[in-house]
């Protein structure tokens, strides 16, 4: 195999893994953000705010996933 064929290959594994990688849904979440934002600014809608409304929401989310919240380990009233 060419340098150049196995360049080509380890960027695309790279690219893959760097947007799939961490949490598929994010990533589908995002580009149907950027979608619907083309969508609505070719009908002159202005649509700059959802990729990052997106963003930070997904953030939110993809962190409570990862870390579901704990009870609390000291003891409240009428326990």
């Amino acid at each position: 195999m060419s340098a150049v064929v196995s360049t080509v290959i380890a960027v695309a594994r790279f690219i893959y893994d760097f947007i799939f990688g961490d949490d598929w849904r994010v990533a589908v979440v995002i580009v149907l953000g950027l979608v619907a934002t083309g969508l609505l600014v070719a009908n002159q809608i202005s649509a700059w705010w959802l990729v990052p409304v997106l963003a930070i929401g997904m953030t939110w989310i993809s962190l409570q996933r990862s870390h579901p919240s704990q009870p609390s380990p000291i003891p409240g009233p009428g326990r």
